[in-house]
């Protein structure tokens, strides 16, 4: 196979990663996407998914009118579906639910934003499902709104200076939400504490002249994906690291692939004490078209399996035992739900993956990836590769801040 390097996308409205086919709570028991609707599939209704049922099944939320194809809804954790519409320059919110034969609608209000801020863009489902957020960026700042969950409708909750995208939880409670922010014409992820005003503080600058940003991050082991430009100045490359730890981020060769865009949208959760072992669920879309990559930062190669039929593209979670559940839609069955085992982390196979020098066509779904035994760790661009150490910043005592990711001096240190 050929060698491939990684191009991460962070933030749909800010790197042009792909957008996923639906959105799921973070619990997994509900999702929600647009579906097409009319005899040409020209018109969208919401569409919401239960997923923890013995089997999955489908509510169609059609409203009075057909929807924009651009509107975003996200699943509550109570099975109402939230909808973000714009009419007339304003960002209108409301909640869908069923009601016998017709979608009864709860309006929340709407934000109004001046013309030159991005309008306000969902976050991924906040742990717990009672809340949900959006992020409008500015020139200057960006404000962090809770959209629904509140008493009175949309709510500013903090402002945060420079231009932020992304989002990541980094804990079970919904406080603490990591994003990218860009200041200076440099991009590092940053720590909002809901509970503290929306204070911010450093989470990650591997160097100080990188664009570092957080991809994704699971709450139980601490295993994070990143997009960083630090061990390629100018080529964004995938990494992994933990909170907390005070090994460098390291960036693996096995997840460079050319010429085709890598996206990580699901780590396995229940590992605490073994983030290594997390497997970590990947979109890839090349000129053969989208398919599924698993990794384990233990191991030193991708798994790659074709996409099952109709699946609904970059959506999906791990089950804490390693089965991957990926929601797919096909004319014959409209809402279905495809079960992957993630392979042994000891180096067991899993059907539909091929190993190493297995034949195939290069860079298409079944080869493996198993490109290099090394990886790199960032650093400073300083050649001392002890120039940098960990970054400490103080926290008031008992507060869940994470420990921010820096330059650890191990850059000579084997890694695995």
């Amino acid at each position: 196979m050929t060698a491939c390097a990684i191009e991460p996308s962070a933030d749909p409205g800010n790197s042009g990663a792909p957008r996923a086919g639906c959105s799921i709570t973070a619990a997994g028991a509900y999702a929600a996407r647009l579906a097409r609707s009319g005899q040409d599939g020209d018109s969208w209704y919401p569409e919401r998914w239960t997923l923890d049922g013995p089997e999955p099944y489908a509510v169609p939320l059609p409203g009075n009118q057909p929807e924009e194809a651009g509107t975003e809804v996200q699943p509550m954790g109570d099975g109402r579906v939230l909808v973000h519409r714009v009419a007339a320059g304003r960002h209108v919110f409301a909640l869908l639910y069923p009601t016998g034969p017709g979608t009864g609608e709860l309006p929340l209000g709407a934000v109004e934003c001046p013309a030159d801020t991005t309008g306000p863009r969902l976050l991924p489902p906040a742990p717990g499902g009672e809340r949900a957020y959006a992020l409008a960026a500015g020139p200057r700042s960006t404000v962090l709104w809770e959209v629904a969950g509140g008493a009175f409708g949309p709510e500013r909750v903090a402002e945060i200076p420079g231009r932020c995208s992304g989002g990541v939880w980094l804990d079970r409670t919904g406080r603490m939400l990591a994003v990218d922010q860009e200041t200076g014409g440099r991009t590092k992820a940053v720590v909002v504490d809901l509970e503290r005003g929306g204070e911010v503080s450093p989470l990650l600058q591997i160097a100080a002249d990188s664009d570092d940003r957080l991809l994704l991050a699971d709450p139980d082991s601490g295993l994070v994906l990143i997009g960083s430009d630090a061990p390629s100045p100018g080529r964004q490359r995938l990494g992994w690291g933990v909170l907390g730890s005070t090994l460098p981020v390291r960036f693996p060769e096995c997840l460079r692939m050319p010429d085709c865009v890598v996206t990580p949208f699901a780590i396995q959760p229940g590992q605490v004490l073994t983030p290594e072992r997390c497997a970590v669920a990947l979109r890839v879309d090349g000129a053969f078209g989208s398919w599924v990559g698993v990794w384990r930062p233990a191991e030193r190669r991708v798994r790659h399996l074709p996409a099952p039929e109709g699946w609904l593209t970059g959506a999906g979670l791990w089950t804490p035992d390693g089965e991957l559940r990926l929601p797919c839609s096909t004319p014959q069955s409209p809402c279905g739900v495809a079960r992957l085992a993630a392979p042994d982390a000891g180096g067991g196979r899993t059907e539909g993956a091929n190993d190493a020098g297995d034949e195939g066509d290069p860079g298409g779904p079944g080869d493996a990836a198993d490109t290099a035994d090394t990886e790199d760790t960032a650093h400073d661009g300083s050649g001392d590769p002890a120039a940098t150490g960990p970054s400490t910043h103080a926290s008031a005592p008992g507060r869940p801040c994470p420990v921010p990711l820096q330059q650890a001096p191990l850059a000579r240190l084997v890694t695995k």
